[in-house]
């Protein structure tokens, strides 16, 4: 019969903390980084090793005593996101490890990268180091490294003031009497709602002023499913509409109906706010509904 197998518990500490020389090389480094700065050492070939090494590890050679300040920024070489970062992580939210080639250097040192989220990371991204307020000389007085700033968020706000004239005046004010100016050009005998002064085909004046029906027909359509203050419900229904003797289309709202029972050709009347509640505006016209008269062939 096999015996039970023996097992001794042990731990290896050092209460004090194990404290090791440093060496001229990797003490320059560490007592650069207390001061907030970064330094490679360079190699007899000439290349910069960060965090510096006291031998080459490429030929084996001991480095020169040369000390290059490198970076503060560096580019993503590799990166491995952190979901769930440990109590031993330097952040206590998500982040990635990244390999980070200082600008200067030719090798890469591992650091932890506040990218936010891993869609923010690529290899190629720049990032700048964030320094801790107080160093005492360790890597860790780089608290992590950042992406750089690409893109801020402002409050934007103009206020300004629009001065209606002309012929938005004299359309806006048959508005409010109730009803639709338009104007006939004289040469091509187009009419244009709103009203205009000039002819937008030829080019010549429009001096003929005519008041239209507030009944028209449903050219073209859209159905919105965003929340709008003017509109009747959600979704609703913004049109073309052409009103009778005009020859381009309005844009207006379209209550009354279904926002699915909208169709090309549906002939519609202006829904119109009391008389006392009407200003030089749109909003006299709440929208425009059903007349119930049959479709148009366009």
């Amino acid at each position: 019969m096999p015996s039970e197998p023996l097992v001794a518990e042990h731990v290896l500490e050092f209460p004090g903390g194990y404290a090791r020389t440093t060496g001229p090389v990797i003490g320059r480094f560490l007592t650069e980084l207390r001061g907030g700065r970064i330094v490679g050492v360079r190699t007899a070939e000439g290349k910069v090793l960060v965090p510096p090494l006291e031998y080459d590890p490429g030929s084996g050679e001991a480095v020169t005593e040369e000390f290059v300040e490198v970076g503060p920024a560096g580019t993503v070489t590799a990166w491995a996101w952190v979901d769930e970062p440990r109590d031993s992580h330097p952040l206590d939210r998500p982040f990635a490890w990244a390999t980070i080639k200082l600008d200067g250097a030719d090798t890469a040192l591992v650091h932890a990268v506040d990218a936010g989220n891993a869609k923010a990371l690529r290899i190629g991204s720049r990032v700048w180091p964030v320094w801790r307020s107080e160093r005492t000389g360790h890597i860790t007085d780089i608290s992590y490294f950042a992406p750089e700033v690409t893109k801020i968020v402002s409050p934007v706000r103009a206020d300004y003031r629009l001065q209606v004239g002309g012929s938005l005046l004299t359309f806006l004010e048959g508005v409010e009497r109730g009803v639709f100016l338009g104007g006939r050009c004289p040469s091509c005998e187009k009419v244009y709602v709103p009203y205009r002064v000039f002819c937008p085909a030829c080019g010549g004046p429009i001096a003929d002023q005519l008041e239209l029906p507030d009944t028209g027909t449903i050219t073209t359509y859209a159905i919105n499913n965003l929340p709008d203050p003017r509109a009747p419900e959600v979704p609703f229904v913004s049109a073309y509409i052409l009103l009778d003797g005009a020859d381009i289309p309005m844009i207006a709202l379209v209550g009354g109906v279904p926002a699915h029972e909208v169709r090309q050709g549906m002939r519609v009347r202006a829904e119109w706010v009391p008389e006392g509640e009407r200003t030089k505006s749109m909003r006299n016209v709440r929208w425009f509904t059903p007349t119930g008269e049959p479709d148009v062939e366009l």
